[in-house]
């Protein structure tokens, strides 16, 4: 579910109807009783996002498609980042939730702006072993060699752009 401020109507403290305001030249809705005082900051949540290199299987690519997408559609394997977790334990964490397969390594790709969910995307290429389970989140992956990746320009994608961009200027 996707958290999005601007739809909502009341003061989740008080009951107050919310207002429309411009804070920070932002837009935020807002409760407009003084003794309250809620803004809705509409902050993004940060989501972990696992480029997965299967070292066991050649150093092919990962890509999963979600069980909620349409058939065709794949991208990272992602996952909230849960309270007092490190975003390199959390990637990890994901990756063995939705795959089955055990970390190895993580290396940082970069952070990304994801503002269709309200995300801020932390990627890491994570390198992992292991047999492929998939959970009830995923309807299926499929394996890519890394000659024949290719990035999209949408959420995931850019970090797969860069991480692809990073990969030829080292000579990798």
């Amino acid at each position: 579910m996707r958290f999005d401020a601007e739809q909502w109507r009341y003061c989740p403290r008080c009951g107050t109807g919310l207002a429309d305001a411009h804070i920070g030249e932002l837009p935020r809705r807002v409760c407009p009783d003084a003794t309250c005082g809620f803004i809705a900051w509409g902050n993004p949540v940060p989501v972990v996002c696992a480029l997965i290199e299967c070292l066991d299987r050649d150093g092919q690519m990962l890509l999963a498609r979600n069980a909620a997408w349409p058939e065709g559609k794949f991208a990272l394997v992602t996952g909230f980042l849960e309270r007092d977790e490190a975003p390199e334990v959390a990637v990890a964490r994901e990756v063995k939730e939705e795959t089955g397969l055990d970390t190895q390594a993580v290396h940082w790709i970069g952070n990304y702006n994801f503002a269709d969910a309200n995300q801020v995307l932390l990627v890491y290429h994570v390198q992992a072993t292991g047999e492929i389970a998939l959970n009830e989140e995923l309807a299926e992956v499929k394996l890519i060699a890394k000659d024949k990746l290719k990035g999209w320009e949408r959420g995931t994608g850019y970090a797969v752009l860069d991480w692809l961009a990073m990969r030829s200027v080292e000579g990798g």
